[in-house]
């Protein structure tokens, strides 16, 4: 083994002549060692902690103490060091016995010349899991690293952004209250940008928030209420200017009770209706129509407008975060993509079909999940 450290070599060993036919053969070979041979139960729990062996060579037979028991110290005190049987006489069974329990060889001592190759090869074998060992020890203390310090981040994160919310809707009770006070028209217009813009930074906290809380929360398997879904989802849409001249066709065709997570299912449905409105198309009054079917198998939900839609080439980007794919986008860009986050947590599915000026339909498919699942 050139330009490799000496190797350390316990001998279990009751034959002098053995032993020495034994170092024979290695130095012969050129293979760089110091040895020290034990014959006895207790010499050899004494060596290996004690010598810290790079190899074990075990004969099978020794009054009272053979190479069975050998291997199983070997294991429990140091499961690293190569065990390699060496004797003369041991049946097949034998031997292939303690291959499994975790011998790296046998060599019979009618054959000794196959010694050295085989404790080069056991211990490089060896060398090689030790270093996957502490290759995957690192990964997984790495791995638990980087989920702690996600989960710190996120806990940041919805931290900031909840307690934001609370001082945004003083800000707007207070336009609210100013617009009451002062009817003047050159400030109506100046409140109104203001109040644009205190809406578009609460949607942002929300958006943040709805990521936060499908990264962090568990899925809340419950049956769904579509109308009430649905009825909520566009309640929340009265503050947007467009909804009072929006064109809503509504179609439930619930045919079984459906099992997910209704507040998951909830913030896809916000941001597609959102969406759709805000990617309207100013020439002709705006129309969504919102499908949603049931089956045994699952759930489809289709949400149709007729705005703007998206350019074939730019359908691929959608998902990404913050991706905003037109000057008109005045969004943060994190809506699809929490709507894509969402669907994995459910194992849904998201296929959007659009073309340029004339709208855009979404649909998504969400497993339904049997009640037994989870009760």
């Amino acid at each position: 083994m050139d330009n490799e450290k000496e190797l350390k070599i316990l001998m279990l060993e009751d034959s002098d002549d053995d032993r020495g036919l034994i170092e024979y053969i290695l130095r012969k070979d050129k293979l760089s060692f110091v040895a020290r041979c034990v014959n006895t139960r207790d010499e050899f729990n004494e060596a290996i902690r004690g010598f810290s062996p790079d190899v074990v060579l075990s004969d099978h037979g020794l009054p009272g103490f053979n190479s069975a028991e050998a291997l199983e110290i070997c294991i429990k005190q140091q499961a690293t060091i190569p065990f390699i049987l060496v004797t003369g006489t041991v049946s097949d069974e034998y031997a292939i016995s303690c291959l499994r329990n975790g011998a790296d060889d046998y060599i019979l001592k009618s054959n000794l010349s196959r010694l050295p190759t085989a404790i080069r090869g056991a211990v490089r074998k060896r060398k090689v899991e030790k270093l996957k060992r502490e290759a995957r020890h690192a990964l997984r203390r790495r791995n638990e690293e980087l989920v702690k310090v996600n989960q710190e981040l996120d806990n940041f994160v919805y931290s900031v952004s909840h307690n934001l919310r609370g001082p945004l809707a003083s800000v707007m009770g207070l336009l609210n209250v100013a617009k009451d006070i002062d009817k003047n028209p050159e400030l109506t217009g100046i409140h109104d940008m203001m109040e644009s813009s205190v809406l578009k930074l609460d949607d942002t906290l929300r958006e943040i928030i709805d990521y936060s809380r499908n990264a962090r929360n568990e899925i809340d398997y419950a049956e769904v209420n579509w109308k009430a879904l649905v009825e909520n989802a566009l309640r929340k849409l009265e503050y947007l200017r467009a909804d009072h001249y929006l064109n809503k066709f509504i179609d439930l065709n619930i045919e079984v009770p459906f099992f997910s997570d209704a507040g998951r299912l909830a913030v896809i449905l916000n941001n597609l209706l959102s969406n759709a409105i805000a990617y309207r198309e100013n020439s002709r009054e705006p129309i969504i129509a919102i499908e949603i079917s049931t089956t045994e198998k699952n759930a489809v939900i289709v949400v149709k407008d007729n705005g703007i839609g998206i350019k074939s080439d730019i359908l691929p980007e959608v998902y990404k975060m913050f991706y905003r794919g037109t000057e008109k986008s005045q969004g943060s860009g994190l809506g699809l993509y929490i709507v894509k986050q969402i669907l994995q947590r459910l194992n849904g599915t998201i296929a959007i079909t659009s073309a340029e000026g004339r709208g855009t339909t979404v649909m998504i498919a969400v497993p339904n999940v049997r009640q037994q699942s989870f009760d």
